[in-house]
Order: structure tokens, then C-alpha cells, then sequence
């Protein structure tokens, strides 16, 4: 069982939504490693955030030495290089709980649903990674600017995952960094999650907002 203080290896930690989750975690006391293509570059970003409550620092590593650091792997990665990239960590995150919070998007037209043959982009690294890796949907829908923010973030996370456990972890995981995470079943939800995502873009740009999120009702704060 994973402790309180996790080490958490974010793949994908110099873009928007990996660094602001990378600075949450950090934040909340947990060993933050940063992984990137370039292990310089991971190793810069790593250098300008601050962790905290007693921390080590947060340190930088190319992809799969970050994926092999640590205990929970998260990847915040465009989808363009989703595929490319979990084939560069897939035997270090063997017997561990990975994260996917990336999203079938297809610019220009970011703001219509998309889905990969398997479903979803949770499916399909699931696919790729093999029976060995627990993966869990989450983070789709809470924008980058809102975790950069100290406090609670006005957002719902959707947990999805085929193993029980591994979704009561990464639930007190989100917990453990100010958001209300609620448990949404298994893997194959996670294409309800994921097709939110281009849903709000368009409530944003419809009604000049930023970082529109969901909220499930009728749930206690409490999640019980």
C-alpha cells in the first residue's frame, strides 16, 4: 500500500497541465519527479518549482528514469505523442499504477469529440502497456491555470480504473492536493470523461470563460 507521501514521476512535467500537477503534488509533500524527453530539460523545469511541507526537491530525468524513480507514474502528454512516449516507459512503470490524464484531441479542431479505436486514450495505453501496469483515468477535466492556484481547486475529478485499489489510491492521491476526486467505475468510463474535455473548451470559448469544470451533485463533499 502506498503511503500518505507518494513518489509520483509526472511525464509531461514541462507542459501546462503536467507542471501545474507537478507543483500541486510537490506542494503537498510528495517526491515530484519530472520527466521529459530531454533529461536537461526535465531537469530545468524541475530547478524553478518549489516543493514543500519538508519535500526533497523536486528533481528531473528523462522519461523512463523518471518512470523508474517512481512509485505512481502520471502522464500529462499530448495525444499526438501519447502512443510514442508510453513505449518509452512501459517496462519501468511495470507493477505500477500510471496515471493517464491525456485526451484523444486533434488540433486545429480541439472542440469535438474524439475517440481512438479503442475508446479511449486510458484504453489505449492500457493497451499498450500491457496487464503488468494499472492505469487510471483522471485529470481530464480541470484546467492547468486552476492547479497553479494555491487552495482547493472548483473542480470534480473522475477516477476510472478496472482495479478497485488502484482507484481508492489515486483518489486519496487528488485528495491529498486540494480536489474532490470521485470514484466513476471502470476503465472503459473513462471515454465519458475524456469526450468532457472538447465539451468544455466549447463553454469556454462560447461564453468567454476560463478554465471551465464540472461538479457532481448530490455527492457529500465527504465522497461518501
Amino acid at each position: 500500500m502506498i503511503g500518505h507521501r507518494s513518489s509520483v514521476a509526472v511525464i509531461g512535467g514541462t507542459g501546462a497541465l503536467g507542471s501545474g500537477l507537478a507543483q500541486r503534488l510537490a506542494r503537498a509533500g510528495h517526491t515530484v519527479i519530472i520527466g521529459s524527453r530531454s533529461a536537461e530539460k526535465a531537469q530545468h523545469a524541475a530547478a524553478m518549482m518549489e516543493a514543500g511541507n519538508g519535500a526533497p526537491p523536486v528533481r528531473g530525468m528523462d522519461n523512463a528514469a523518471a518512470a523508474a524513480a517512481a512509485q505512481i507514474v502520471l502522464l500529462a502528454v499530448p495525444y499526438s505523442s501519447h502512443a510514442a512516449i508510453l513505449g518509452e516507459i512501459r517496462d519501468a512503470s511495470q507493477g505500477k499504477i500510471l496515471i493517464n490524464a491525456s485526451v484523444p484531441l486533434a488540433p486545429p479542431d480541439v472542440a469535438t469529440v474524439r475517440t481512438p479505436p479503442e475508446g479511449s486514450a486510458a484504453q489505449a495505453s492500457q493497451r499498450i502497456l500491457g496487464e503488468g501496469v494499472f492505469v487510471v483515468s483522471a485529470f481530464q477535466n480541470v484546467a492547468a491555470r486552476k492547479l497553479k492556484n494555491d487552495g482547493a481547486v472548483d473542480c470534480d475529478i473522475l477516477v476510472c480504473a478496472d482495479q478497485k485499489t488502484a482507484r481508492t489510491t489515486v483518489i486519496a492521491l487528488i485528495e491529498s492536493i486540494g480536489m474532490r476526486a470521485l470514484d466513476a467505475g471502470p476503465l472503459a468510463n473513462a471515454i465519458a470523461a475524456e469526450a468532457l474535455t472538447p465539451v468544455l473548451i466549447n463553454i469556454n470559448r462560447n461564453y468567454k470563460v476560463a478554465g471551465a469544470g464540472i461538479r457532481i451533485t448530490g455527492v457529500p463533499e465527504s465522497g461518501a
